[in-house]
């Protein structure tokens, strides 16, 4: 076994945190589906028939990604459904603030419209921004530590990484 690489520690770190986000806006959410209804019409970015439904599957879907994301299991898969959730949720935020909407974003609960006194986009954008980032990290490098997808290697060492030195022979 050979120690943890710090892109393996970064990853897992990664992947761990954006579990945790995942599990808990996700949990929130399903928690009051009146309110995510709320916040997701609140950006007028989709018609009306589709409100519902959006924010019907919405927290099952972050869930399941913070699910997956804490087992290590489909990382890749997991951290790119993840990314295009992030970019949409960006692009949701960037299409309201250039509209002048005042609204919560509704991310982590709550959500629909706001005072425009209490308006503030450029946070939930460098926060998604961030978020974003690290699933990109994590969609090109899924290798993390305690992961079912290393198969619990608790090294950070998988099968790919294991090399017979070079002096040795094989007995028969």
């Amino acid at each position: 076994m050979t120690a943890a690489r710090p892109l393996d520690v970064l990853g897992t770190v990664l992947r761990l945190g954006l579990a945790a986000v995942w599990l808990v806006s996700g949990a929130v959410k399903l928690s009051e589906p009146f309110t995510t209804a709320v916040a997701v019409a609140a950006y007028r970015a989709l018609p009306d028939a589709l409100v519902v439904p959006v924010a019907t599957l919405l927290p099952p879907l972050e869930i399941a990604l913070g699910m997956l994301l804490l087992a290590g299991l489909a990382t890749r898969l997991a951290a790119v459904v993840g990314t295009v959730l992030l970019l949409a949720f960006v692009a949701g935020l960037v299409q309201a603030w250039a509209r002048g909407l005042a609204i919560d974003c509704g991310c982590f609960g709550g959500g629909g419209p706001v005072d425009p006194d209490d308006t503030s986009y450029g946070p939930s954008l460098l926060r998604d921004l961030a978020f974003t980032a690290a699933a990109v990290f994590l969609a090109v490098r899924p290798r993390t530590l305690f992961s079912l997808d290393g198969r619990g290697d608790r090294a950070g060492t998988h099968d790919h990484d294991r090399r017979a030195p070079a002096d040795a022979t094989e007995e028969h």
